[in-house]
């Protein structure tokens, strides 16, 4: 058993990047007063980040390509049972059950970002789909936004003590290989990180979020008023 490149550095930045755009839309709407443009910004960011990872998910590299990870119930139960064995074989990239984690979290933070397309803040700002919707979708979207980011506190505080379960009980530090990228295994890693077919994806993500928010909304209707 060695030390391979098991994560691409795609995806390490995702996860971090994720980690920090949830942090701050927590502080810009809880914590910090008049940011909620900010919010916004943020918002896109995130619907980036997730739109980039659906499309690594499907061109990545290995570990990172979901047929790699989403697994069906036989194999989830089949891990399940060894969960809270101290010597159980480590996963190589995402275990069965860690797997369908990413997925849950992924449509989660989804929901969240389209929704928040929809939101305003009563204001001066609104979400660029606010002008579509009627009334009935934007009761629908201010709950699935609520709804999700409550959801989506649980799978997170979840998230966490999993970490410490595996780094304490199991003796498996999942943090350190999402920092360097690698972990001890028994098989060939990947061979580099992929960053030219990063960058496509990534412009090709940049330019569907872009056309999405700013082309393809209509622009808001503002009342003149004639003196």
């Amino acid at each position: 058993m060695q030390k391979t490149l098991i994560w691409d550095i795609p995806t390490r930045l995702f996860h971090w990047l994720i980690v920090a755009s949830l942090l701050a839309q927590y502080a810009t709407v809880e914590w910090l007063e008049n940011k909620v443009q900010w919010h916004f910004y943020i918002g896109y960011f995130t619907l980036f980040l997730v739109v980039f990872r659906l499309l690594w998910g499907i061109v990545g590299t290995q570990h990172a390509k979901f047929s790699s990870f989403v697994t069906g119930p036989k194999a989830v139960l089949n891990y399940v049972k060894t969960l809270f064995s101290r010597h159980s074989e480590p996963a190589v990239g995402h275990n069965p059950l860690g797997g369908w984690f990413v997925i849950v979290m992924l449509v989660l933070v989804a929901i969240q970002a389209i929704s928040g397309l929809f939101m305003t803040d009563d204001i001066f700002l609104d979400g660029p789909y606010r002008q579509l919707a009627n009334e009935d979708t934007l009761a629908l979207m201010n709950s699935l936004h609520h709804f999700a980011f409550d959801v989506l506190l649980y799978v997170i505080a979840l998230h966490i003590g999993a970490v410490v379960f595996y780094s304490v009980y199991k003796k498996q530090k999942l943090v350190p290989a999402m920092v360097h990228g690698k972990k001890m295994s028994k098989t060939a890693g990947i061979a580099d990180s992929r960053l030219l077919r990063a960058l496509i994806v990534a412009l090709i993500c940049a330019a569907v979020v872009y056309v999405a928010i700013e082309v393809y909304p209509p622009t808001p209707q503002v009342d003149e008023y004639y003196y």
